[in-house]
């Protein structure tokens, strides 16, 4: 029983990694501005990876990959196109994630060692 309500757990958690990601895809389309959008990317896995600390590498691929995909999609199917620089720009969101997930891990492994 442990290992369904742990999945269902998890569930949940990747579901808010999906909207934090889609978020941050959106904003990043939406606004344009590269450090906004990559402290919100920053801020969401770290916020999962509290949560969640074991293997923060996939609250990264989760939250960032949407920015990327949606500022393609927002380029395919906009009339607004964005310029390339900002769809190779788009993936720089996936640095300030790796210091979010990472970040976030070391911040709930050290809290939960302070409780000790």
């Amino acid at each position: 029983m442990t290992g369904q309500q742990g999945s269902r757990g998890d569930a949940k958690i990747y579901l808010l990694g999906g909207m934090l990601g889609i978020g941050a895809g959106v904003l990043d389309v939406k606004v344009g501005d590269l450090l906004l959008t990559a402290l919100v990317v920053l801020c969401s896995t770290m916020l999962l990876a509290m949560l969640r600390p074991e293997r923060p590498w996939r609250w990264i691929i989760m939250v960032g990959v949407f920015v990327p995909i949606l500022q393609g999609l927002a380029y395919f199917f906009f009339t607004e196109k964005p310029y390339r620089a900002q769809i190779y720009e788009s993936f720089l969101g996936f640095l300030t994630g790796i210091a979010g997930a990472y970040g976030g891990a070391v911040m709930r492994r050290a809290l939960n060692e302070l409780r000790k």
